[in-house]
Parts: C-alpha cells; structure tokens; sequence
C-alpha cells in the first residue's frame, strides 16, 4: 500500500495498481485481495490503493504509474447500496472502512476513480471489475436517479471491464499486456466487456451476437427494456451463452461469453493463497466487516436457485463449483494457528451454504436450462445429496484446536427435505449456533413463484422437522426467517397476510427488509417496468406511500409504525385485525 513498503520486496514500478472502495483486509472474502493475491501469483507485482480520497489527487498518485494497468472496484458493495438506505437515506457508517465511518467512498465510485485516473495517466489502461462494474455492464434502471443509465463501461474512461469472478479474467489481461498488446486490441477474453466505436460495429460481421435494443430505445420503452433484460439474462451462461451487444450514443459495448468458472483444483488454489486474513497494518482502528467472516471459509461458489431478486445468476452464475474437502482442511488448519483463533469456525459455505458439491450432468456439456429453473421446482436431474458436505463438516470439526464448526450463511430448505443423507440431524447437532438463518421471503403463492422462491407449504414442513430434529436433541434452537416486503407483485393484502402468518408462528422479528432495485436483476426489471421479463405479463409494483405501509405491516408491533399499518388495515378492509382481541395487529386508539 505504500511505495515504502515496495521497496522492501526491490519494486520499484508496480505491474498492476487495484483501486478499491474498501479499506484494503487481506482475507478471502474481500474481492481486491483475491485479485490481488491471484495476480502476485501469477508472477505480477501489485499495489492496493484503498478508499482513496478523490478530492485531491495525492493518493491516486502515490504508488506511481503501474506498468500494466489499473484496476478499479467499488468494493464490495455496489457504491450506492453502501452509502444509502432502501429509503434513500445516507448511511452514517461503513462497514468495510476503518472505525465503520461513513463518507470514505464516493456515489458510483467505479466512474469516480477512472476518471480520475484517466486525467492523471490517460495513457495507461483502466480495467473495471467487482460487483459495482459487473452489474452495470448493460444499459440499466438506476433507483438513485430513478432512470435507466447507460453501462457503467460507456459512462466511464475505463477500457475494459471484468464480470463475474474475475481469476482467469485478470490473469489474462495481465499475460497479454505484459507481451506488448494493446489494450484495445485484446477483445475476445470471456468474462470482459469491450467498447468500440459505433463506426467499427458497422463496418463488421455481426454473426453470432445477440444484439439488445438501443440505449435510446430502452431508455424511453418499458417495454423495450424488459425485452432486451430477458435477451441478455439468458446469455449469461459459460457453456452456451453468446457474446452480447448493446449500441450506445457514442459507444457499442459488447459483452463476451461469460468465463468458464474455476474447476475444483483451481478454486483451492485461489483459497489456499497466503492471506493474512487480516486488515493492513497501517489501520489503528478495526475494519468492521471482516469480524464476521475472519474464521469463515468458502466451500463453494454459484448458485442454481435463481431467485428474482439476486444478482449472483449474473454475477457467480448457477453452475456450483466446489472446493476439495482436503484443501478447506488445510485451510482450517492454518487458521488453528492464529494468535486470535479461539476454535470457533464462523462459516462454511457460500452464496447458499448447502448447495456445496451439488451438480447437474448436463451443467458440463450445456450449461444450465435456458427454459427451466433447477429449484422450481425442484428438478429430478439435480444431485441433492448432503453427503458429501456432512462428510466435510465431520473432517472440519475433527481438527485438533477446533471447537464448533457453524453455519452462518443461509441454507435452502427445500434442498434440505430433498435430502436422504442425514443432513438436517447433523446440523442441528452440530452446526447451529442457537439460530438459524433461512431465507421463505413471502408467503403468498403468487409472490413466491414470482421470486422463484418455495412455497409456504415446504417452508412450513422444514419448520416442523427442524423443531422435531432439535426436540430429539434436546435443544433450545431457532430459525431466523428473513421476510421480504415491498417485492414486485406484493400487494397490501399480501402483506396483511405475511403478518398474519408471522403472527401465527410467533416468527416476529426485526430483521426485515424492504425490497430495494439492484442493478439487473429480474425483479429490478419489474419494479422499473411493471412488467415480468420473463412472461411479458403485467406485475404490481408498490412505490411511494404504499411501499412504506408494505414495509410497515411486517413491522407492526413497532409503535413508530401505527399510522402506517391502521391505514393498510383499511386499505384493504381488514378492520377486525385492530383492536384488543389476540389475533389483532394493533390496538383501536381514541375511536379511529
């Protein structure tokens, strides 16, 4: 991070210099680290500049002019998730900058950093990546600006753009400019995003790409957009998918095939790099992010469910690939010798902690469906077995130091009744921290399947068993459900019902969330369209007022949110739910 510190290592000019948003934690679960660690590797010099201050130019200055190129991340977060709440409010704190002070990074700091850059070395190449630039790649419905903004690649100086897991991708780029090749002229790296001139477009064959409408177009026709989210949704597949194209006023961005991911060998190489699994020295106060996940470890990555609202079937994908049970032993044993490890390993999982080793024989010669869903239903092809993750948290709880191996990310449940293994019975005895984290988001059947979530039917059933499994057991354990309001295609009344099912199962709790648009995903589609992408059909989208009476009815004991949940209530004629009466939401004040 400093050019003191290069000195140590004899550099004097870095390879590559990585900008990113975040303070710079040396650890597995932090994006520029991983690249960074990868490109060190691969044999290549690099220097971390982090959460930069871009009112002067000092500290994009600091470590000097990179040999190769810049790389540039927001972080973590996309910029704007980070520093503003559902509601649109500034957040006061951070969890990825020292101390967790807000206000270290800048709104859309991917095109904050580049350009810069670009002013300070604008003949040195900009590569953009992380989840901020990855899920901007397309023209996209912004909810800060309440608009449809052009990709992140034709709003910004940058040259190229990296999504997904970026491994192979970086490594690449790096080999090829270091052999003296433009950065212009290397445009066909899957897993990359390109620019050209609208002239260049014209004057070449477009055989084999899939072209969107236009900025224009999109930008004006909720129709047209909605269009061309399903053309680029069903082309983000390493095996099948097409390059993509989308015109721009003054660009034509071209997406490449999605990158092959990592295979089992190559993602335990990338997790078994020397990380310090620590923040930089050069902090005097503790980053808090990384307390959560210093002794977590990453089994797998993608994930099949495809669930509206997320991001990872453009961003991770849906093949699952899996690491070796022996490289996460190795792992777990590394961390048995660190000072501060007191035997407790925080995680073991990934985007959705049991879908580890799990795979579909057609994955490796088809990619997955273009027409189906794997989990909805679920779909016989799938291998559900738990076998093999039981297998890895026996081997991770055996090791000599360790006391508990958890699991602290969410697991699927309906995968879970899938199982024959034993799976459920294991957990509960052994891999529970007293709550357990599940993820039904509704219960109304129309805003399930909407989600392409599980009905409430098979939540209801993994509920009974997990209460059976435990009362066997004879603990005193709990699910923590996490419910979603606001959704596209959520009424009032579907939200009256969520509260009443809560209610019902004494499931209250204060970890709620509010639907908020994401850069593409299929729900931010409809929330900017009022229209599903993937059935061209209408779809109620609650903004305003009702949004907060949404958010409100799931929250309904919260005094603060009376008002709300009274005028939801009348909205929709459920007068008998106020009063004194059990079964009622709130109390009548004063006659109302």
């Amino acid at each position: 991070m400093s050019l003191k510190e290069a000195q140590a290592f004899g550099i004097s000019e870095f390879d590559a210099i990585l900008i990113t948003g975040d303070a710079y934690v040396d650890h597995p679960s932090f994006g520029a680290a991983v690249i960074g660690r990868v490109l060190w590797d691969a044999g290549y010099s690099v220097g971390i500049i982090a959460q930069p201050d871009c009112k002067t130019y000092a500290d994009l200055k600091k470590l000097g002019k990179p040999r190769l190129f810049f790389g540039v991340t927001s972080g973590n977060v996309d910029s704007l998730v980070n520093n503003y709440t559902a509601n649109l409010k500034i957040r006061s704190d951070d969890v990825y900058s020292p101390g967790g002070k807000g206000g270290l990074r800048p709104n859309r700091a991917a095109i904050v950093y580049s350009d810069k850059l670009h002013s300070i070395f604008p003949d040195t190449p900009i590569v953009l990546g992380g989840i901020e630039a990855s899920l901007r790649r397309f023209a996209h419905y912004d909810y800060w600006s309440d608009s449809v903004r052009r990709s992140i690649l034709a709003d910004s100086p940058a040259d190229m753009l990296v999504f997904g897991m970026g491994e192979r991708q970086i490594v690449e780029i790096a080999s090829r400019l270091s052999k003296g090749e433009n950065i212009k002229d290397i445009t066909d790296i899957a897993g990359t995003v390109i620019k050209t001139e609208i002239s260049n477009w014209r004057s070449v064959s477009h055989e084999g790409y899939v072209e969107l409408p236009y900025f224009t177009e999109v930008s004006q026709d909720k129709m047209l957009y909605a269009k061309a989210f399903n053309l680029h949704y069903q082309e983000q597949d390493p095996v099948r998918g097409r390059p993509v194209v989308q015109v721009h006023p003054k660009t034509v961005v071209i997406q490449n095939k999605p990158a092959l991911p990592l295979d089992g060998e190559e993602l335990d190489h990338v997790y078994e790099l020397p990380y310090a699994r620590m923040a930089h020295p050069s902090y005097n106060k503790p980053i808090p992010a990384l307390a959560p996940v210093k002794f977590s470890i990453v089994s797998h990555r993608g994930c099949f469910a495809s669930c509206s609202f997320c991001t990872l079937t453009h961003h991770q994908g849906r093949i699952v690939q899996s690491r070796s049970i022996g490289s996460m032993v190795r792992e777990v044993q590394r961390m048995t010798k660190m000072q501060d490890f007191k035997g407790i390993v925080q995680d073991v999982g990934g985007p959705t902690a049991n879908m580890y080793s799990m795979h579909c024989d057609q994955w490796d010669s088809y990619g997955a469906c273009v027409d189906k869903i794997c989990t909805h239903p679920l779909c016989k092809n799938l291998d559900t077995s738990h076998q093999k993750q039981v297998e890895l948290l026996r081997r991770l709880r055996e090791i000599p130091g360790v006391k508990k191996v958890f699991i602290g990310s969410g697991i699927r449940y309906d995968l879970v009744l899938a199982d024959k293994s034993g799976y459920l019975s294991e957990l509960c005895e052994h891999h529970v921290s007293g709550q357990l984290k599940v993820a039904p988001e509704h219960v109304s059947v129309q805003i399930t399947d909407m989600m392409h979530k599980p009905s409430r039917i098979v939540f209801d059933e993994f509920r009974r068993k997990f209460a059976s499994e435990n009362k066997k057991l004879g603990k005193e354990q709990y699910l923590i459900p996490y419910f979603m309001s606001g959704h596209p295609g959520c009424t009032v009344a579907d939200m009256v019902e969520l509260a009443e099912y809560i209610r019902d199962n004494n499931l209250y709790t204060e970890q709620v969330q509010d639907f908020t648009p994401t850069p593409m995903t299929a729900s931010t589609c409809m929330y900017y369209t009022g229209i599903n992408p993937f059935t061209m059909k209408e779809v109620h989208v609650a903004k305003g007022r009702e949004k907060r009476i949404q958010r409100a009815l799931m929250r309904y004991k919260d005094e603060r949110n009376y008002g709300l949940v009274l005028e939801g209530l009348k909205m929709v004629g459920r007068e008998e739910l106020i009063g004194s009466e059990g079964r009622c939401l709130i109390n009548r004040r004063n006659g109302r």
